[in-house]
């Protein structure tokens, strides 16, 4: 039996499941366009993580999508919402978030793994190293506005995020919504 309070989430218009990665944003894309051009949008999605750039663009498009046509669009987060796929939820307004019982939801810091080397002209290797350095920081910055996207309009501070992040971050749904980070759970 469905939750009679949101009876929208009990049949999403677009369901997203696995990695985030081109091949989901595609099929995301798909989906999308075969939407009803009216009403309220329900996006489901259960993912283990992936890539945080493809999370983001179709956050973005999310956004242009409800600035553009004034649509109210839900997130429904399902079993599991890691990684990219709660960068992806961090678009969403609290109000317009929801995880069904049971799902667990995982923040933490970007990776990266990188090697430099240091070959060649002594201004190359400078440059090279500053390169390097410009890539962490600007990662950092992109980390730092996504962190507080999530916490925005919750109890969760962008300090205990932050210290909790470095070492995977796991939220069972229940606190989630104790906590403010969803608006319910069904």
């Amino acid at each position: 039996m469905s939750d009679p309070r949101y009876p929208l989430l009990a049949n999403p218009h677009i369901r997203l499941s696995g990695t985030v990665d081109q091949l989901m944003y595609e099929n995301f894309r798909a989906q999308l366009g075969n939407c009803p051009a009216e009403g309220t949008l329900v996006i489901a999605l259960t993912t283990l993580g992936g890539d945080p750039e493809v999370a983001r663009t179709m956050a973005d498009d999310i956004r242009l999508l409800e600035d553009h046509d004034g649509r109210e669009i839900l997130f429904l987060g399902k079993v599991a919402v890691y990684s990219a796929g709660a960068t992806f939820m961090a678009a969403f307004p609290v109000a317009r978030r929801f995880l069904t019982r049971h799902t667990r939801l995982m923040l933490h810091e970007r990776q990266i793994t990188k090697q430099i080397d240091l070959n060649g002209p002594l201004r190359m290797v400078v440059a090279s190293i500053k390169a390097a350095l410009h890539e962490v920081e600007h990662s950092i910055e992109i980390e730092e506005e996504g962190f507080h996207a999530i916490v925005r309009d919750s109890q969760v501070t962008f300090e205990e995020l932050r210290e909790k992040a470095p070492s995977n971050w796991y939220i069972e749904a229940e606190e989630a919504r104790d906590r403010g980070l969803v608006l319910d759970v069904i």
